[in-house]
């Protein structure tokens, strides 16, 4: 359930950064929000995605950045681990 959960929170990430894309990517707001790590336990409530970090072109685990808003308008910066985007299966 859990695993569901960050997979949904990923996909929803990656749709909104494409959404939102005209936004600016860096704000005076972001420089003083502080940056959580997600961790399985985390109750999310997001409610606007603004951006979400570029997946780096590596094989294994990489950190990504998701800043978003909540349902009260709050701003939050998550940081999470994905997998790089350069294995190949050759």
């Amino acid at each position: 359930m859990k695993i569901s959960r960050l997979a949904m929170v990923l996909a929803l990430g990656v749709l909104g950064s494409q959404a939102f894309a005209g936004e600016s990517q860096s704000t005076a707001a972001d420089s003083k929000t502080p940056v959580d790590t997600y961790t399985y336990d985390m109750k999310l409530d997001i409610q606007k995605v603004i951006t979400v970090s570029d997946i780096p072109d590596q094989c294994g685990p990489v950190p990504a950045q998701m800043t978003y808003e909540d349902s009260q308008g709050q701003r939050h910066i998550l940081q999470y681990q994905v997998m790089g985007t350069g294995c190949s299966n050759g």
